[in-house]
């Protein structure tokens, strides 16, 4: 009863993996949050070992004036955007291009701030990243295939 017990509680202390979605043009959602404006800040981790060229945010249900992302990568390296865009609900930003080189991300933070007129309004907020060289790869497979 004992092993039981303690094995449903384990359970419940495991975070369960977000489901990806894949897009054909190589944008896979890669997180998400909800923003209730209590905060200016907060972070979504990045789960998996893909690897990316760019970034967007898509917002629904309230409009977030997005500041700066903090683009934290596997080795340590630190990338910091200023995108300083409104993203309107429903909507979605610019694509951010990130630098070349490292690309598996680890954790994004990002500083927002409220619309004004959207007071008690929660947004949810979901990170897009593209898929680095997904032609690369798929010739790649292509390759391996024929040998």
């Amino acid at each position: 009863m004992i092993t039981l017990l303690l094995s449903a509680l384990v359970g419940l202390a495991i975070q369960e993996p977000i489901i990806i979605p894949d897009d054909d043009k190589g944008w896979i959602k890669i997180g998400e949050t909800t923003v209730d404006f209590t905060r200016d800040k907060d972070e979504i981790l990045v789960m998996g070992s893909d690897r990316f060229e760019a970034l967007k945010f898509k917002v629904v249900d309230a409009p977030v004036e997005i500041l700066t992302l903090e683009v934290h990568f596997e080795k340590g390296d630190l990338q910091l955007i200023r995108p300083e865009a409104l993203v309107k609900a429903p909507g979605e930003s610019l694509s951010m291009n990130l630098a070349p080189g490292e690309r598996s991300i680890r954790k994004v933070v990002f500083v927002y701030r409220s619309v004004k007129g959207n007071a008690g309004k929660k947004a949810h907020v979901e990170l897009w990243g593209l898929k680095a060289n997904k032609a690369g790869e798929q010739d790649k497979n292509r390759i391996r295939r024929q040998d």
